[in-house]
């Protein structure tokens, strides 16, 4: 698929500001409309690719954040134009697919990290996940395509996931790091070039690990500690150590909110 002229393309592959300057009685999700402004910036900034307008890999990057920007913020799956609604498909690492809906309700945080040591997809809802990674991720969590290796109808990409952790993620402080995650998907379109599934492949610990890397002391650590306070001070020993204790205690979900089980989000 060679060059193509930007303004004959679907709207859905163009630009996300288009896609939105088009966008007219959408029910957004938080009932505004979405403002790109910071993240167009700093992908002008940051990014480590130039794609030329009408690329086959402008055009995959054009698809995924226009996917990226209806997964996050339009709460009606009919309203969606970046995919084939009834056939849609998501999947991350052979895992289970989800549906437009699954992604509506619980986010694509919780679907493409799914449960893990450093974060539990069951413990979270679509709001209380993304403000994890929005908080952690203050100047946002950008995306880009780095390759494309095959055409339409089957495209296969790689692409990069960044931003810059200077807020905390849960307990655990900042250390004002680059954070980059390198992952591959597989997006089967129709003739027209609206997503029928997506396939993502990428490692979903690596990143949590940086995000924890200023982790509290484990349960095993804690008589170390305690060892070292001096035993002439005991009101001190059992304020520590309660303070200590307290802290390391994980809040319990609600289990009176939903939650169910790509990208920017994937991706922003």
């Amino acid at each position: 698929m060679t060059s193509t002229e930007p303004n004959s393309l679907p709207l859905w592959v163009q630009h996300r500001d288009q896609v939105l300057e088009q966008s007219t009685n959408i029910e957004w999700r938080y009932g505004k409309f979405p403002d790109y402004t910071r993240s167009n910036e700093n992908l002008a900034k940051e990014s480590t690719r130039n794609h030329p307008q009408g690329s086959l890999e402008a055009i995959v990057q054009n698809l995924v954040r226009t996917f990226d920007v209806e997964a996050n913020f339009k709460t009606n799956p009919q309203q969606w134009i970046s995919v084939v609604n009834d056939q849609f498909r998501m999947s991350t690492n052979g895992g289970p697919s989800y549906t437009v809906s699954d992604v509506v309700e619980s986010g694509t945080y919780k679907l493409l990290i799914g449960n893990t040591q450093h974060y539990k997809a069951a413990e979270e809802n679509f709001e209380t996940s993304t403000n994890l990674f929005h908080t952690a991720f203050p100047e946002g969590f950008l995306w880009e395509v780095l390759e494309v290796f095959s055409a339409p109808p089957t495209v296969a990409f790689k692409w990069r996931h960044w931003g810059h952790f200077k807020g905390a993620y849960k307990d655990y402080a900042p250390t004002g790091e680059t954070i980059e995650v390198i992952g591959m998907s597989i997006a089967h379109v129709s003739d027209d070039l609206k997503i029928l599934s997506l396939e993502h492949y990428y490692d979903n610990t690596k990143f949590l690990e940086k995000l924890t890397a200023s982790a509290k002391p484990e349960t095993g650590d804690r008589d170390r500690v305690a060892s070292a306070i001096p035993k002439q001070k005991p009101a001190n020993f059992w304020s520590f150590l309660q303070k200590l204790w307290h802290g390391q205690e994980k809040p319990k979900s609600d289990p009176k909110k939903p939650s169910a089980c790509p990208f920017s989000a994937l991706i922003r």
